[in-house]
């Protein structure tokens, strides 16, 4: 069975993606689920629930709504709910029960914007697919809903949106802060950051970027969108180390050009002999990749095991899809880093460095948590 798990955790779902991406924007999910989940997608997946509120909610589905259906059900409660509470926007995202039977949640979200003049849209997941997939999908469904289309960009050069933060990659303290200040350093102005720290006022205004940076592969989805839509080309890589210098001048070229890249790719690592395996989120680990690979000249090869789209990944890395292929992939490692949940499918002769990922073992290594810099700094003194 190479697509199941048998000792290492699956990573976050889809639905906790949507609950995380959209968590700051000011409006209301609704993921129609059976209740008790909640506590899932809003304490184990999604630390700033101990610091914030956030209007997510579970919609209680029971047997019989199940298997009969009752959409009025439904409407009448978010219809209530929204005029209590007045959010900005109303989200719907399904779990698998109402995907399998087929409820039409588009049809749903017409209905809640006719009823309540409030924007609603539907979110694709249904808990069978991961974090990257889930978080994409709300992030470009929030821009194809509360983006204006008919607004001229004011474009002006030096001004970018950095997309894909969410603390599902950018857990640990200070990571917002770093890529905000890696920005500013390189004379940039951050528009908007998709979606931490950030109003949905703010975001609204990410057309008048002439570049966008897609520092996770949750952020592409958008990065295309914007570039269909409002012709902003982007770029993608995580400014990290060393390899900090070369994300800004491809980020400059870019703006120049106009033609989007994926920049940490060009670090050169191959597979004979590579002597790290990198395990994680494409863009995060592709960065440290370069990093790494520019400062010391080691081989350095990716293991990908999340959904991201391909040109995020080189031709030599490796994408798995389960335990299995994870554990054949990391075989022939010299040294590993991973999150410290990996350790038990890793060959015992290899070096195995810890670097925790909130969307692979949740808050378990909450304390231990630190900056892809910070991780790096402590690389270099070992």
């Amino acid at each position: 069975m190479n697509r199941s798990y048998r000792i290492i955790p699956v990573y976050t779902g889809d639905v906790s993606g949507v609950a995380s991406a959209l968590f700051e924007m000011g409006g209301m999910v609704v993921i129609h689920d059976p209740s008790g989940c909640n506590s899932t997608y809003n304490t184990h997946d999604e630390t700033r629930w101990y610091d914030m509120d956030s209007l997510i909610f579970i919609s209680g589905l029971s047997n019989t709504d199940a298997i009969m259906g009752d959409d009025e059900k439904l409407i009448r409660e978010i219809e209530e709910a929204a005029e209590e509470l007045h959010p900005k926007f109303i989200a719907l995202c399904s779990s698998p029960i109402p995907y399998m039977n087929g409820t039409d949640f588009p049809a749903i979200a017409r209905i809640l914007t006719a009823d309540t003049g409030i924007p609603a849209f539907y979110v694709p997941a249904n808990g069978m697919h991961d974090y990257v997939f889930g978080a994409g999908a709300a992030m470009l469904k929030a821009a194809e809903c509360l983006l204006d289309k008919t607004r001229e960009p004011r474009r002006e050069k030096g001004i970018l949106n950095l997309l894909g933060v969410t603390p599902l990659e950018f857990a640990a303290d200070g990571s917002v802060e770093n890529l905000r200040k890696w920005a500013e350093d390189g004379g940039y102005k951050i528009q908007s950051c998709w979606a931490m720290e950030d109003s949905l006022e703010q975001l609204q205004k990410a057309v008048d970027a002439s570049v966008n940076v897609v520092v996770s592969s949750v952020g592409l989805p958008l990065a295309e969108y914007m570039e269909k839509t409002y012709g902003i080309p982007w770029v993608a890589g995580c400014p990290v180390g060393a390899f900090a210098k070369d994300l800004l001048k491809a980020v400059k070229q870019t703006e120049e050009s106009g033609v989007s890249q994926v920049a940490y790719l060009k670090r050169g690592a191959c597979s004979c002999g590579a002597r790290i395996h990198l395990v994680g989120e494409p863009v995060t680990m592709g960065s440290l990749a370069a990093a790494i690979t520019r400062e010391t000249g080691m081989i350095t090869l990716v293991v990908c095991p999340v959904e991201a789209d391909e040109r995020l990944t080189g031709m030599l890395d490796i994408r798995t899809d389960g335990e299995e292929e994870a554990e054949t992939a990391l075989k022939q490692a010299m040294s590993i880093i991973a999150d410290p949940l990996y350790r038990p499918i890793c060959p015992e002769e290899a070096e195995f460095r810890e670097l925790p990922h909130q969307a692979f073992s949740g808050r378990c290594f909450r304390r231990r948590m630190q900056t892809m810099d910070a991780f790096l700094t402590s690389l270099r003194k070992q």
